[in-house]
């Protein structure tokens, strides 16, 4: 049996679920383009105030993403927050703990080529266009992890319009040379994706376990 799309992010979700709640899903994705939910609704978590250096509305935003896709995301207490109105130059990829109001990591993450194409440093555009090289905004849930051309890697799921091309066009996490301290030292910013979240290759295990399956990471602008 030849599998598409739909049947692709089916099983993701499924194995998503299973892994953070051990719930099966409710019903088929195969109904409609944007996979029905696996999850029963969620009670929205408690507000907690904008940890110190982390963006209030974008982190507004993220957590508005939490509770709209709550049926969606089995892991709640932490998420993976991308501030790309800053240089790549800055650590702009938080790991937030919600239930502790504090940031527990920050790295260096890449955005793509087609975002910036006069390569500046700065994100100038996101696109969910198949062929753009480009960065998307939005609500993504973290998927199966796997080893790829880039080594160790995760794959996400967009849950919005802007980014529901994630997996068509293979949008994950993953480690790459090119972003690294030193060539913030030599040209003033890291390196380009093709659209993917790219952080340090000594730093992806440490991504990929902290955030692990069925967590929320979010990427916008907070000016």
């Amino acid at each position: 049996m030849t599998l598409n799309r739909r049947h692709f992010v089916g099983a993701a979700l499924a194995a998503t679920v299973s892994a953070s709640s051990g719930l099966l899903a409710r019903s088929s994705p195969l109904q409609r383009r944007t996979p029905s939910p696996l999850l029963p609704p969620r009670v929205p978590a408690a507000p907690v105030a904008a940890p110190q250096g982390v963006p209030p509305a974008l982190l507004g935003q993220a957590r508005a993403a939490l509770d709209s896709h709550a049926s969606y995301i089995g892991r709640r207490d932490k998420i993976g927050l991308v501030d790309f109105s800053l240089s790549s130059s800055e650590r702009r990829f938080y790991l937030v703990d919600l239930e502790g109001g504090k940031v527990d990591h920050m790295w260096l993450v890449a955005h793509g080529k087609g975002s910036d194409l006069a390569n500046t440093g700065y994100l100038q555009r996101f696109s969910n266009d198949p062929g753009s090289n480009a960065s998307s905004r939005g609500a993504y849930v973290t998927a199966t992890p796997y080893h790829g051309k880039h080594g160790r890697s995760q794959r996400l799921i967009g849950l919005d319009p802007e980014n529901d091309m994630a997996l068509d066009r293979a949008i994950v996490i993953h480690g790459a040379s090119y972003v690294d301290p030193t060539w913030i030292d030599s040209r003033g910013r890291i390196g380009r994706s093709f659209g993917c979240f790219a952080v340090e290759d000594c730093e992806v295990g440490r991504v990929m376990g902290a955030l692990g399956e069925g967590r929320l990471l979010y990427a916008g602008k907070s000016a």
